[in-house]
């Protein structure tokens, strides 16, 4: 655990290397990166406090680390410069804060450790957030709406050009995800249905927004952009996405299906005890 800050330290201080670093001559245009860096520094060492007033499992608490750990990289590391020129690139970027930093946070389950410090100060807004999880499809929607919204070429070029809503453009992400993977990975049993067609839901749109990107012949982010790179996203949207998705399909019927067995009496020959 006192290795974290360490790591968050080391993952932040070489990005005045980068097209995006923390450190420049002009403040002012990366503002938005050192709100982003507070940001994160602060919901780390938040659940770090937190952790001592209520210990998480160990599982989880590696989940939400690791979330942490790839959230810094992806938006301070050399990932980010190699976004700036390559579509393949960029759709990484977005795939880790989709698919792999916001589940993860959901299987870190942060809330107890962030409320334990928190208190009543932010309890409306937890409430608020769970409220909101009771809902996949609507959660499926939002998450959806920021996902092709962003993928416009038009939302695509402003977040390249223009530093502070590159910040937002992460943020919807990572928000919309972790609402999305919250309402669907850990539904209640009443939910799970719901659950599962949201899940089916997002992978077969980003799986469509993927074929429009693999199959398209021009380049829709601008005549720069390689074509062959533009195909390359898409295949990385379409298919490693869509094993995601199964696979989260997967273990939500499990889980499901778990808790039904252990409902059941237990029997020995055939009959119940």
């Amino acid at each position: 655990m006192r290795l974290v800050p360490w790591l968050l330290a080391a993952a932040l201080l070489p990005g005045s290397a980068y097209a995006h670093g923390l450190v420049g001559h002009d403040l002012g245009e990366r503002l938005p990166l050192i709100l982003s860096a507070c940001l994160l520094a602060a919901a780390w060492m938040l659940y770090l406090i937190g952790g001592r007033r209520v210990p998480p499992r160990r599982g989880q608490a590696a989940c939400f680390h690791m979330a942490m750990l790839l959230a810094v990289l992806a938006v301070f590391g050399p990932l980010d410069e190699w976004a700036e020129t390559s579509t393949a690139w960029h759709m990484t970027q977005h795939m880790l804060f989709m698919i792999v930093i916001a589940p993860l946070w959901v299987l870190g389950r942060p809330l107890p450790q962030w409320r334990a410090v928190t208190g009543r100060l932010a309890e409306s807004l937890w409430t608020f957030l769970l409220r909101l999880t009771r809902y996949p499809t609507a959660m499926a929607l939002l998450h959806g709406a920021a996902i092709w919204a962003w993928h416009t070429p038009s939302l695509y070029l402003l977040a390249l050009d223009d530093l502070g809503w590159h910040a937002v453009e992460h943020a919807c992400f990572l928000l919309t995800g972790w609402l999305f993977w919250w309402s669907t990975l850990r539904a209640s049993p009443r939910r799970v249905p719901e659950a599962l067609m949201a899940v089916l839901l997002t992978m077969m749109h980003t799986g469509l927004l993927g074929a429009l990107l693999t199959f398209g012949n021009t380049s829709f982010y601008g005549p720069e952009r390689d074509v062959q790179d533009q195909q390359l996203a898409g295949l990385l949207m379409w298919v490693p996405g869509g094993l995601v998705y199964l696979a989260a399909g997967a273990w939500i019927c499990w889980r499901w299906l778990s808790r039904i067995w252990r409902r059941q009496p237990r029997s020995i020959g055939g009959e119940s005890r």
